[in-house]
């Protein structure tokens, strides 16, 4: 189990002189992500910082889950989407890694358009839920007589009157379950589910991002999911993904894949309007942001209702141009969900009339491995039944790259070329005869 400590630094000397750092080397501007703010801050001064990646992933979390009948993912399904999108195991818990903030720091409330606000009222000075300087180790080294009093103190939070309080407990919920799977279950068992739900349109956004995160990080566990669920926190979570900052929108876009592990919750899911904003936020997200997107997206479009709602709010587009994008290391990821779009007749036509015929044709020719598999598995959908999009296929200059794919390919790619030579032999077959009449 990775410890909650892979947020922050190892000790708590680091922590102080993260501290000191933070403080005397930039303040945080409001309305940024901290994650923008912390990548700045690691160049500076080269501390020994964990990155930013997330400490628990989609496969141990799947992997846990295996015997559970609810859950949809299969070994052979984690291997192949884990061969496909190798970092797509990003979705797990509190994506934001904001716990050295969260132990050392006082939040200060984002600011529409840069201009500071006034600070959120502090955390009320009794107990628990008060202390501004709330160590990581108290989470990894409590004991579990006094974990449910803990839970209890912060699940009677949730229901004050103060927004302070509010945002104290579900921060304090947050960390309780980013690793500690016994604490999701105590958590969940203990009514925090349908109390963190309403925070998430909470106008507060520390409140919000702090709800959102609890919420993806309880739902890493099997039996919360239902709970989740029967809370009424998908259409929530849906508000998240359109109105909170970059972070929660983020974490909301991983709740959502979470819970999308569950196959009964993908229609439904798609059904509240979840597509378009995960479409908005692969337009307009963070790099991040974009990933977040791309693996929801992934999961969701497994189901036919799904591919039909993506490609209607606009998915090819970007999906298209992130495949032909160096650099960005989202080509393969994109080129995965613009495969599973290509399942369906909408699907082909939009990528035709997006370029999408020359973008894989480069893949083929420049591309990793792996996207040279996915771009001509693509191109087979595409031209299995349509000799218009043969033919351009052919003006695209498709055929060396795919007869040098067929001799110095994978396997797998090297069948799937072979294939695709196939079908524009028998429209040049078919082509030759028709000039001679009958």
């Amino acid at each position: 189990m990775v410890s909650a400590e892979n947020d922050s630094h190892s000790t708590s000397d680091e922590a102080t002189h993260t501290h000191s750092s933070l403080s005397n080397k930039a303040h945080r501007n409001i309305g940024k992500s901290m994650r923008t703010v912390r990548s700045k801050l690691f160049r500076l001064d080269h501390a020994n910082f964990v990155s930013d990646s997330l400490t628990d992933s989609l496969m141990e979390l799947a992997s846990r889950n295996t015997k559970s009948v609810k859950s949809s993912v299969t070994e052979d399904q984690l291997l192949e989407l884990s061969q496909a999108l190798s970092d797509f195991s990003a979705c797990s818990s509190d994506i934001s890694g904001e716990l050295q903030r969260l132990a050392t720091l006082s939040s200060s409330q984002p600011a529409a358009d840069g201009d500071r606000e006034p600070e959120p009222e502090p955390e009320p000075c009794l107990g628990f839920l008060q202390r501004e300087t709330f160590s990581t180790e108290i989470i990894e080294n409590i004991s579990p007589e006094d974990l449910q009093p803990t839970v209890k103190i912060c699940v009677d939070g949730l229901h004050s009157s103060s927004v302070a309080v509010k945002r104290s407990a579900a921060a304090k919920l947050r960390l309780l379950a980013k690793n500690r799977a016994d604490n999701r279950a105590l958590i969940g068992e203990s009514g925090a589910v349908p109390a963190l739900v309403p925070l998430l349109r909470c106008s507060d956004p520390w409140t919000q991002e702090h709800a959102v995160t609890a919420l993806l990080n309880l739902s890493l566990l099997e039996e919360n999911k239902a709970l989740i669920t029967n809370a009424g926190a998908v259409k929530s979570l849906i508000y998240v993904l359109k109105t909170g900052t970059e972070t929660s929108k983020q974490n909301a876009a991983c709740a959502l894949m979470s819970l999308a592990l569950v196959e009964e919750n993908k229609i439904s899911i798609g059904a509240c309007g979840a597509i378009p904003p995960l479409v908005s936020l692969l337009l307009s997200g963070s790099h991040r942001g974009k990933k977040d997107a791309l693996t929801t997206l992934y999961k969701l479009c497994s189901v036919r209702q799904n591919k039909e709602r993506a490609v209607s709010a606009g998915a090819v587009k970007p999906l298209v141009e992130l495949v032909a994008e160096e650099g960005s290391g989202m080509a393969d990821k994109a080129m995965v969900v613009l495969n599973s779009l290509a399942g369906i007749e909408e699907g082909k036509e939009a990528i035709v009339a997006e370029g999408g015929i020359a973008a894989l044709v480069e893949v083929i020719e420049d591309g990793s491995v792996k996207g040279k598999e996915f771009a001509v598995l693509t191109l087979v959908q595409l031209c299995a039944h349509s000799v218009s999009n043969r033919g351009l296929l052919v003006r695209e200059g498709g055929i060396p790259p795919l007869v040098a794919l067929s001799q110095n390919g994978s396997v797998r790619a090297k069948h799937k070329a072979e294939t695709l030579l196939g079908y524009l032999r028998e429209s040049r077959h078919e082509a030759s005869c028709s000039s001679f009449g009958p």
